[in-house]
């Protein structure tokens, strides 16, 4: 008999509700994928406990993303995709993050392999993470203005656009 992935979701959240009350603060079950919301302030260490935990051994983070939900407030979401490849299983831990203050923890400490992903998101969102040990842009130039990948960032981008009337004035010499 397997477990199902409701069952192994639940394992996932005894864990981390048995370690600090506080570390989840909501489960979202969606087409059989499991969502772990963690407060900012626990990220971190709720990212330690799924990796130590012998219950739980996520030992692979496989991707991290930041999604955009402007003009929505917490105004993003950070998502770390994390599989258990002894227990074959599968998690996604979420952290909100307001506009007005987008600074979570690094989990470079955690998994090493979680530098580039957040570089990335830092270059693409503007989001902080403190404790990251390269943290600048990886994607776009270092003088790049704002983050594109932000909605309120222009279609155009941030530039000066040269007048055009000039050009279609007629000339009076001819």
């Amino acid at each position: 008999m397997t477990e199902s992935s409701s069952q192994k979701a639940n394992v996932v959240v005894e864990c981390l509700r048995s370690w600090n009350q506080q570390a989840v603060e909501e489960v979202i079950e969606f087409r059989g994928e499991t969502t772990v919301v963690v407060p900012r302030n626990l990220l971190r260490a709720a990212a330690e406990r799924c990796r130590a935990d012998s219950k739980l051994h996520f030992n692979l983070l496989t991707d991290a993303t930041c999604v955009d939900r402007y003009p929505v407030e917490p105004r993003f979401e950070l998502n770390y995709h994390l599989v258990s490849i002894p227990r074959r299983d599968r998690v996604r831990l979420q952290v909100r993050l307001t506009g007005q203050d987008p600074v979570v923890d690094s989990l470079v400490p955690v998994w090493p392999g979680a530098n580039w992903l957040e570089r990335e998101i830092f270059d693409l969102f503007g989001v902080r993470f403190t404790g990251h040990p390269d943290l600048r842009r990886i994607l776009l130039p270092e003088d790049w203005e704002g983050y594109p990948l932000r909605k309120d960032f222009p279609v155009e981008g941030f530039r000066d656009v040269p007048s055009s009337g000039d050009l279609f004035k007629k000339n009076s010499m001819l």
